[in-house]
């Protein structure tokens, strides 16, 4: 899979598991993305996936780097 497309995938997942915010914003909170079985069965390298989507100014999330159970509570926002 490309980037390109994987990230698309993300934008659709990020639909359907998250909600909008105050500013009209989707957002998902990275445990629950990371822990959706769907979601674990598209993306091999999920956090790869949002590096790349932040770096292209498609989401937003505090922080480098993301972590299972450490950034569970991490707000993922698409833009």
């Amino acid at each position: 899979m490309n980037v390109t497309h994987e990230i698309e995938l993300l934008v659709q997942e990020i639909n359907r598991l998250g909600s909008k915010n105050a500013d009209g914003q989707t957002s998902v909170k990275f445990g629950v993305l990371f822990n959706d079985d769907q979601c674990a069965n598209i993306f091999e390298a999920l956090v790869g996936t949002l590096k790349a989507a932040k770096r292209k100014k498609v989401v937003n999330f505090q922080g480098e780097l993301l972590l299972q159970g450490v950034h569970d509570d991490v707000d993922i926002v698409l833009l």
